[in-house]
């Protein structure tokens, strides 16, 4: 690989660059977002429990000791419960917006090194092909030996950077798909609490 590498030229060292930072964050953004998760209905369980006695104080004591965007919504519109339920749905929201952009954050970097990695590889095949018939000129012959070195060239870095993407892409996928699952949950919870807050105003 290292022998590869070096052979690669000058446009590698960007496209390892981009390897490591995609992968720095593509592990951090997925270590972040499984920390994130709870078991929903467990705490919605607790939480429901707790509205139905009538212990807001209990409810939201629950969800300050529980992590993730599920408990910090719950807070939110637990905090704005004895104001109405409109102005619960209201905080509910707004506090749903706010942990949407901390779920999402990094996300663009990830897409921006999709998309750059191979354009980089094609950047560095047309330089190394280049650099091929300039050897073809200088030696005035087309020999497979005289355009070898640019052509090798030429495919690894084409080669590495769309290994780069295909590598950043799954973390790009997994960590898609976790957002939404918690973006689902986030939803649900939401639904479940406002209902719960309804059930108490009727009582």
């Amino acid at each position: 690989m290292v022998e590869l590498y070096i052979k690669g030229g000058g446009f590698m060292h960007p496209i390892l660059v981009m390897w490591i930072v995609g992968l720095a964050i593509g592990i951090a953004k997925l270590f972040l977002l499984f920390r994130a998760g709870v078991n929903t209905r467990k705490f919605m369980v607790k939480v429901r429990t707790a509205l139905k006695e009538g212990r807001i104080d209990e409810a939201l004591d629950t969800c300050e000791n529980t992590r993730g965007p599920v408990a910090s919504i719950m807070h939110a519109g637990l905090s704005r419960a004895k104001d109405g339920v409109e102005s619960a749905e209201k905080a509910i929201t707004n506090a749903a917006s706010i942990e949407m952009a901390f779920l999402e954050r990094g996300m663009i970097w990830l897409g921006f090194i999709i998309v750059v990695a191979p354009l980089l590889g094609f950047t560095g095949t047309v330089w190394g092909m280049i650099e091929a018939f300039n050897a073809i000129e200088a030696a005035n012959d087309i020999s497979p030996a005289v355009v070898a070195g640019g052509i090798s060239q030429a495919l690894l870095t084409t080669l590495f950077g769309l290994v780069v993407a295909m590598t950043v892409q799954l973390f790009f996928n997994m960590a898609t798909a976790r957002i939404d699952k918690l973006i689902i949950d986030m939803e649900e919870s939401s639904a479940e609490l406002v209902d719960a807050l309804i059930d108490m105003q009727g009582n």
